[in-house]
């Protein structure tokens, strides 16, 4: 789909729910060499829950706000680290969009580099420390690239999903510096950081939707 609006955005992010469904044991068993090992049901049940969440708390011509309203609604059904990080990042993304009717091109290139900000204040954390961010900038980044060169919106979604993968195999060169993680440091090398995989899958899982 080439555009969507208030009362369509939850079919956007479907396939991000369906790609947590799938990979919700996969970014268990990661987290579970690095961390807690609940990132899985994090994302799952998050990203789960958005869809009929964005449904529900649609408001009428304006994407920005529906997607701010959904995130504070996304933060209590996911009240831990991860999911407040994802909560901060679509309110983020929503404060860009704020009176905007549709989102196309322009507006996800908006949403990745304001969730990307969002990631930063939130998580207080920056490019390189081996966080999802590390997935989520370089999506951004990318996707930006493109559209100021006239990409559509699969093109544009393509663009942040090879950012993205190019970035979660930059952490397998990083150090953790947060959590468990760094506790567990010297097993991080020459691994993906999970949550920047799981960074990859929301970008695969918004690009399932726009190109289905």
């Amino acid at each position: 789909m080439e555009k969507y609006n208030s009362q369509n955005l939850d079919a956007l992010f479907e396939g991000v729910a369906q790609i947590f469904a799938e990979k919700k044991e996969e970014l268990c068993e990661m987290d579970a060499r690095m961390g807690d090992g609940d990132l899985g049901l994090t994302m799952e049940k998050g990203y789960g829950a958005l869809p009929g969440i964005l449904r529900e708390n649609a408001v009428d011509g304006d994407v920005g706000m529906s997607l701010m309203k959904a995130g504070m609604k996304m933060a209590s059904v996911v009240p831990s680290t991860m999911g407040t990080l994802m909560s901060s990042g679509i309110m983020e993304g929503g404060k860009a969009l704020k009176g905007q009717a549709e989102l196309g091109a322009s507006q996800m290139s908006a949403y990745l580099s304001a969730f990307s900000q969002g990631l930063q204040k939130r998580g207080k954390c920056q490019p390189g420390d081996r966080t999802i961010l590390d997935a989520i900038d370089p999506a951004a980044k990318r996707a930006a690239a493109v559209c100021d060169m006239g990409a559509d919106l699969p093109q544009v979604i393509n663009a942040a999903w090879e950012g993205a993968k190019e970035g979660v195999e930059a952490t397998k060169d990083m150090v953790p510096k947060f959590g468990k993680a760094a506790v567990h440091a010297a097993k991080a090398a020459g691994v993906p950081d999970q949550g920047a995989v799981a960074g990859l899958y929301m970008i695969e899982g918004l690009k399932r939707s726009i190109d289905s």
